[in-house]
């Protein structure tokens, strides 16, 4: 037999990882339409001969979700890691891109 403190943890728990669930939903179909709009990047820097990567961007990007991060009361430094991961990914998608329109 279960403790009622145990039986509402557990209750409480479920709760919780279902909205964790869902978050995890949100961030997956967020992504998916980020990666459709750097796709349309990749093209257009293809097309005109632009270099897959832009430094500049990346930092001011970087400065930003950093400052965003801190306002939400998220870690920056890890926002800094999430953003370069995507953009290493996202430049990743440019080179294949360019090297499609070469073909």
């Amino acid at each position: 037999m279960t403790n009622p403190d145990q039986t509402l943890a557990q209750f409480q728990l479920g709760q919780l990882r279902a909205s964790i669930d869902n978050m995890d939903s949100i961030l997956i179909h967020t992504l998916a339409e980020r990666f459709k709009l750097t796709q349309q990047v990749g093209k257009l820097k293809a097309l005109h001969n632009m270099p897959p990567a832009d430094k500049s961007r990346e930092a001011a990007q970087i400065e930003r979700l950093r400052h965003l991060a801190k306002e939400s009361g998220l870690d920056p430094a890890f926002a800094e890691k999430f953003l370069n991961f995507i953009v290493a990914e996202v430049i990743r998608h440019h080179e294949q891109i360019r090297g499609q329109e070469a073909e």
